[in-house]
């Protein structure tokens, strides 16, 4: 077995004490109960991608096109899918929404790939946005979330690129989770009859869990402790810990070396 933990990197010093400054400033005005989170998030974005914009200037007289692109900015002109759902609880939603759009547009930002920079500004909204979030939370880019108040996250969990956590039912992820890639996790499920009849089941994914590369999790599964879901597999019914997964539907194809003996299977 080879081993090749990932290596420590960190980018200039002043580019380091640069973005710490800038994040804690955002973190500082986030704890500030009087805060505007729409007011932020346009003011974060205007910089971000229209930062040699006089912040003076008469917007009426600008071209029609980047009056446009201006009210975009603004989390109260924009409508995201969950706000469709009949089951939103607006009270947990709308507090959430601008936040929710900062990341959103900050990831399609030209700051978005910047994996030092990215991990950090997520991991400052995270807990805003998010039911929960333990420690070390790394995510990052072109993650997206439904109605962030329905998702837990544990402590050293890694989310990559892509990656589709429906959280309209609920998700709950343990400690040390990775999921990899263009992954989905969802939490709700449509009748095969009628398209409006939905069910929302909360998706459960033990501590040391590994989703891989594009594989899809449904509706009420348990990826027990330990477990895996291996590439492009769907994962239709609860996967047992220590086992691994693969196929569509995902069924077991071994168990980790690693497993005590009674999850070790006996053909």
């Amino acid at each position: 077995m080879v081993l090749r933990p990932l290596r420590k990197l960190a980018p200039s010093p002043e580019a380091v004490e640069l973005y710490d400054d800038w994040l804690a400033e955002i973190g500082e005005r986030l704890e500030d109960p009087a805060c505007d989170r729409n007011d932020l998030c346009v003011e974060v974005l205007r910089g971000l991608l229209y930062p040699q914009l006089d912040p003076g200037v008469e917007e009426s007289r600008l071209p029609a096109m980047t009056r446009v692109a201006l009210q975009n900015l603004d989390p109260r002109c924009v409508t995201l899918e969950p706000e469709y759902y009949d089951e939103i609880d607006e009270a947990r939603y709308y507090p959430r929404k601008p936040l929710i759009w900062l990341w959103q547009m900050f990831d399609r930002s030209p700051l978005g790939g910047n994996i030092h920079l990215g991990v950090l500004f997520r991991r400052v909204l995270a807990p805003y946005v998010l039911r929960r979030v333990g420690r070390n939370f790394k995510c990052f880019h072109f993650v997206e979330v439904s109605f962030g108040y329905n998702l837990r996250v544990g402590d050293n969990v890694v989310v990559h690129r892509n990656v589709l956590l429906d959280d309209r039912g609920g998700i709950k992820i343990g400690n040390r989770v990775s999921i990899s890639d263009h992954a989905s996790i969802f939490s709700h499920t449509h009748s095969i009859d009628d398209i409006v009849d939905v069910k929302n089941i909360e998706t459960v994914l033990d501590d040391n869990v590994r989703i891989t590369y594009g594989a899809t999790v449904l509706a009420g599964v348990h990826v027990g402790v330990q477990g895996m879901v291996g590439a492009k597999a769907l994962a239709t019914k609860d996967v047992q810990p220590y086992h691994v997964n693969v196929g569509i539907p995902a069924k077991p194809a071994r168990v980790k070396s690693i497993a005590p003996p009674e999850y070790r299977r006996r053909d």
